[in-house]
């Protein structure tokens, strides 16, 4: 008894399907995700602690919000970095704790040439912070404040010659434009994401 010969063909040359990847669409949503992780980590933080690192090598972003309400606030002036200056003049606000309702955090950047996103973190929920550290270099609202006390100090650091200090404060209506971030704690509930391509 003689066996037949058999050959058997998996995928011939013609039949294999090979893909092909969009360039720009992967580093948008390349780019896109790794700015998300930025934003994320550096506003929820790790282990209770947040840096702004990530996002101040991407330059300023936006925060808005309809209302805050803190305790144990105070500014003084400084000079800072961001992704196109080595020193700019910025306001640093402290905060020890705080409430912020209809909070809005956006983020334009370019992904390719003539490609850009804006990236929008919003929360629909109070979010509640404590330790905040913030530097921005315009501040627009509605300010109140409890006990306000504005003092100069004998320093040979500029930086530490003027304080101003209240109580408790109360934002409106106000948009800032920041590039440092730093919360000790912060509970962001109902946040949503949006990410959209946007011409410029």
């Amino acid at each position: 008894m003689e066996l037949e010969k058999a050959s058997v063909t998996i995928f011939s040359q013609q039949e294999r399907a090979t893909g092909r990847t969009n360039k720009k669409k992967f580093w948008m949503a390349l780019a896109s995700g790794f700015l998300f992780l930025g934003l994320l980590v550096s506003f929820l933080g790790v282990s209770g602690v947040a840096y702004a690192v990530p996002i101040t090598g991407f330059g300023d972003f936006t925060v808005s919000f309809d209302k805050l309400e803190g305790n144990g606030y105070t500014f003084y002036p400084k000079l800072g970095e961001n992704s196109q200056n080595k020193s700019i003049p910025m306001g640093r606000n402290e905060i020890k704790e705080l409430t912020v309702y209809g909070l809005k955090i956006t983020k334009e950047l370019q992904v390719t040439d003539g490609q850009w996103v804006r990236i929008t973190v919003t929360a629909s929920k109070p979010v509640k912070i404590t330790g905040l550290i913030q530097d921005a270099r315009s501040l627009n609202g509605d300010a109140t404040f409890n006990k306000m006390a504005i003092a100069e100090h004998f320093s040979d650091d500029w930086q530490k010659q003027f304080t101003q200090g209240a109580d408790g404060i109360v934002l409106k209506n106000a948009t800032l434009k920041t590039d440092y971030l730093f919360q000790n704690t912060v509970t962001l509930n109902g946040m949503k994401l949006s990410v959209e391509r946007i011409k410029k």
